[in-house]
């Protein structure tokens, strides 16, 4: 099959040739229709994430496909079942799984998935009979993949694969930050920072949460154009937040959303929320670098947030997304900047690095 192998840190992924073997015991292959370009994937080509330790390696995470072929063990899906590949797949059997917190799993499998190998530290993937690592366990920069059942999550006949790919991260990520993380109530302000894929589904999450007043902040006027399309009431060129969100609501905002990954932004998001309120990073900071709060800011009972993945489970909160955006509730149109083939995959990735588009989808036939 084809697929974009990242084969040196920092250079342009190589679309070839690569071997893939069927699906094992609990194992699912999955014919990929579309792929996002996500800012993580970004972090793997420049050799800042975590997960991404050895190469080569095939990126892509945001996928939905069409079930090819199962292994043994497999009834949750069969072939010729369209599904959304969730970016985990939780053991069902640790403690944080136990007790629902399944975007907790600390079960080994997840794990070993994560860092893109099975649970005897195998892959399906191969080039020239070298091992291929897929990124968090998917790799969807290829025209097949092989998956945990767990992260197959099925969605309707009729539903677009190309638009339901992007529920598997951004949509999720940033609905389920308010939804799931903060729990907006209804009638609250809302801060956004950051209007890129992640911080337009943070946007239309607040308004589906109820939120009256949502505010966003960029450094790109065009972005934020795009978020008033999805639902913000006021938009900011991001400069002295504090000041400007309390012009908008006095004493600030009620929540408010960082979902930049700039070091210096999450103190200021922190700062812009009225005492008692509630501050979510969503995007994260690079590896080694400190968050500066000043501690005169928490006595007002402020609250600062962690999220991973809008803190989802997979087999709840996608079929609910697919729902939303069924009934019409839920943009996933506009988030889709362009749509390009494998082939493009490079010029895809630098519109992202560029900031010139809410999302890049590669498109396979």
């Amino acid at each position: 099959m084809r697929a974009a192998l990242l084969r040196a840190y920092g250079a342009p992924l190589d679309v070839t040739e690569i071997e893939i073997a069927p699906p094992e015991a609990g194992e699912v292959l999955v014919r990929i229709a579309a792929s996002g370009v996500c800012g993580s994937d970004l972090k793997g080509i420049d050799g800042t994430s975590p997960v991404v330790t050895h190469l080569p390696c095939v990126l892509g995470h945001e996928s939905a496909g069409t079930v090819e072929a199962t292994g043994p063990g497999v009834t949750s899906v069969k072939p010729g079942d369209r599904v959304v590949i969730a970016m985990n797949g939780p053991c069902g059997r640790c403690r944080n799984c136990v007790r629902g917190r399944v975007h907790l799993c600390s079960g080994r499998s997840r794990m070993t998935t994560i860092m893109g190998m099975t649970a005897d530290g195998s892959t399906r993937l191969s080039a020239g009979g070298e091992a291929v690592r897929p990124y968090i366990g998917i790799g969807s920069f290829a025209e097949k993949a092989v998956v945990a059942e767990a992260m197959c999550v099925k969605v309707g006949a009729g539903d677009p694969l190309d638009l339901l790919a992007l529920t598997a991260c951004a949509v999720v990520t940033g609905v389920g930050a308010v939804l799931n993380v903060a729990r907006v109530e209804p009638g609250s302000s809302v801060l956004v920072v950051g209007c890129g894929g992640v911080g337009l589904n943070v946007v239309q999450g607040a308004r589906l949460a109820g939120a009256t007043t949502i505010i966003a902040a960029d450094v790109a006027a065009s972005k934020l154009r795009l978020a008033e399309t999805f639902g913000a009431t006021h938009t900011l060129l991001s400069d002295d937040l504090p000041k400007q969100v309390g012009a908008i609501v006095r004493g600030g905002a009620d929540y408010a959303f960082d979902v930049t990954g700039v070091p210096a932004v999450l103190p200021a998001a922190f700062a812009a929320t009225q005492p008692g309120g509630t501050t979510v990073m969503v995007g994260s900071p690079a590896a080694g670098r400190d968050l500066a709060i000043p501690p005169g800011v928490l006595f007002g009972s402020r609250r600062l947030m962690g999220t991973q993945g809008g803190d989802a489970n997979p087999a709840r909160d996608l079929p609910l997304l697919a729902d939303l955006h069924r009934a019409g509730r839920l943009d996933l149109a506009g988030l889709v900047s362009e749509r390009l083939p494998l082939d493009d995959v490079n010029d895809a990735i630098a519109h992202v690095r560029s900031g010139a588009v809410a999302r890049s989808v590669i498109v396979f036939d």
